[in-house]
């Protein structure tokens, strides 16, 4: 069997040219816009290409928006997010520990300045400094990982105010 493309011998039974890969239609030419397959591969039938789901679960949603205030602000604002009060009482839950840091984070930092006259207090505020982040860190670690399994963690002091924004 010759290909009627570049005229090169070809196995009979190939559904394309091994040379050229022009396929060995009866008509003799390729189609217009036929891409040839790389050669040595079997050609695969491509399979329709799903219908676009509804994006994030839950779960996977509320965990993303404990990784900064920025993602917890998109979910309350994107379609699909804002109407599950999973994903709001977990995204509002992220602001307010982000705002409870930066709180904590000034007054202890203004403080240390009231007190900085006395000897030694930088010392003593390095260890309260190192102290607030690593039990901050915790406690954004324990929520990432309780909204991850789909639970309803409240943080002490925030959580309250965040279930109340989510099922309001």
């Amino acid at each position: 069997m010759q290909c009627p493309v570049c005229h090169n011998e070809v196995a009979p039974g190939n559904a394309f040219c091994n040379h050229c890969g022009a396929p060995m239609a009866a008509a003799g030419a390729a189609p217009v816009g036929a891409v040839p397959p790389a050669q040595g591969y079997a050609v695969q039938p491509v399979a329709p290409v799903a219908a676009a789901g509804s994006g994030l679960s839950d779960t996977a949603a509320a965990a993303i928006s404990y990784l900064t205030i920025i993602p917890a602000i998109l979910f309350l604002v994107m379609e699909p997010y804002n109407k599950k009060p999973f994903v709001r009482f977990h995204s509002f839950q992220s602001i307010g520990l982000c705002v409870m840091w930066i709180a904590i984070w000034i007054a202890v930092t203004v403080l240390q300045m009231v007190l900085h006259f006395i000897p030694m207090m930088w010392f003593l505020f390095s260890i309260v400094h190192l102290c607030i982040a690593l039990g901050m860190f915790i406690l954004w670690l324990l929520a990432i990982l309780k909204a991850s399994k789909g639970e309803w963690y409240k943080i002490p002091f925030i959580g309250d105010f965040a279930l109340k924004q989510a099922n309001g």
